[in-house]
């Protein structure tokens, strides 16, 4: 199975990058995880909030892999527990070659993109800066496979 976190923003800072990494190296090769990340779009204040949203859509749908499973991340979305994640993982690598979450940009998801997603994702009803979410997942990923694998991390 392959794992892919699809978020538009610009370059995150170095520590957050470094947290990515590391934790993208303890996932096993066969995971396949990996980040994609699509430029934020300027803002200006002429800029229309939902022509924005629409552009990212268009772009994150050009990666969009047909027949993956498509998690959107999204704040009013699911709160799953850690062991509920572990679960999801565990029956997507059964059912799935493929699994991508979608990091929307900082206005938020498009409708159709939420419309699309076979699930919505919410890491927690906090507000989290916005470059800090794709090391949330990545870390909720590994924390779940060391669930389904029996390391002692989650304890």
């Amino acid at each position: 199975m392959k794992l892919e976190v699809v978020t538009i923003g610009n370059k995150p800072p170095s520590w957050l990058k470094e947290g990515m990494d590391d934790y993208c190296r303890r996932i096993p090769k066969e995971w396949g995880l990996s980040l994609r990340q699509i430029p934020l779009p300027k803002r200006t204040k002429s800029a229309l909030t939902q022509k924005l949203i629409r552009f990212e859509y268009e772009k994150v749908s050009s990666v969009s892999v047909p027949h993956a499973r498509k998690v959107a991340m999204e704040a009013t979305g699911n709160v799953w527990s850690s062991e509920q994640l572990r679960n999801n993982l565990d029956n997507w690598l059964n059912n799935y070659q493929m699994v991508q979450f979608f990091v929307g940009g900082p206005d938020g998801m498009d409708n159709a993109l939420l419309d699309s997603a076979d699930d919505i994702w919410s890491l927690s009803r906090l507000t989290f800066p916005h470059a800090f979410v794709p090391l949330l997942i990545v870390e909720q990923i590994y924390r779940a496979w060391t669930m389904i694998n029996h390391h002692p991390y989650h304890r």
